[in-house]
């Protein structure tokens, strides 16, 4: 029997329309989903439940607006859910303290958390995680087997495959690759609303708020340039490379 555990993020949906008005994202406007690599660590938590029995906890950090993905964890088969209520900004190493020092008591045998975050990125969370908890981790997981207390893991290291072996407790974050995550199911979704979904205070798992104040300060947020319209050069192959000089040196001056 497995006591899991799965981090989750609430993010912004980067498939839609983000609106940025005066250096804020207009969250009104946004659309917000589960961060998609956290779908793959909720997903191999569940398969890993099916094998060897257990229990599937989800957890995160947010304000009350995250339950809505909280719920759609638990309509995909993840047994109870836990909201962390933090209204402030946050940064890695505010998560991962928050979220330790509510793992600490826990017992996980395994702690599953996505490879990167679609929004920032930083990839930082689930280490940081296990290192407050003082376990191993291993990052951008492609495989995961089970043992006893015994773990075999295959990562990813840009194009190649390394393969560890490790114990539990462990931490790993999930790569893109490692599974096909499921869609909730109408009878799943019935269900979650039943299941239990739990809001703590940071009083609640022992933290001080003035202990946890972000390193990282958010000076403004942009959207990208809108690209150029390209160009698509016609004639016979000269005549084409002619012109391609003379758009590179008359209008993108980047010959001279």
């Amino acid at each position: 029997m497995l006591n899991l555990y799965v981090l989750l993020k609430r993010t912004f949906d980067t498939e839609e329309k983000i609106t940025v008005h005066q250096g804020e994202i207009d969250q009104n406007d946004a659309k917000f989903i589960i961060n998609p690599y956290d779908e793959y660590a909720i997903e191999e938590a569940l398969q890993l439940k099916e094998k060897h029995g257990g229990e599937v906890t989800v957890v995160t950090v947010g304000d009350e607006e995250t339950e809505s993905e909280l719920r759609t964890a638990l309509a995909m088969g993840c047994d109870k859910a836990i909201l962390i209520e933090y209204e402030e900004e946050l940064d890695p190493q505010v998560s991962a303290k928050i979220l330790a020092a509510y793992l600490k008591d826990q017992n996980p045998n395994l702690i599953l958390a996505g490879n990167a975050t679609i929004d920032n990125s930083t990839g930082q969370v689930g280490p940081r995680v296990a290192e407050l908890l003082n376990i191993p981790y291993v990052t951008t997981v492609t495989n995961l087997q089970i043992d006893g207390t015994t773990v075999t893991v295959h990562r990813d290291v840009e194009g190649d495959t390394e393969v560890i072996e490790t114990t539990l407790p462990l931490l790993i974050t999930a790569q893109q690759g490692l599974n096909e995550p499921r869609y909730p199911s109408l009878p799943g979704i019935m269900k979650a609303k039943k299941k239990p979904l739990t809001t703590l205070e940071l009083d609640d798992i022992d933290v001080n708020e003035d202990e946890i104040a972000p390193k990282t300060k958010k000076v403004r947020t942009f959207l990208p340039p809108e690209k150029e319209e390209g160009y698509v050069l016609q004639g016979e192959l000269a005549d084409q490379a002619k012109e391609l000089v003379s758009l590179l040196y008359n209008e993108k001056k980047v010959i001279g």
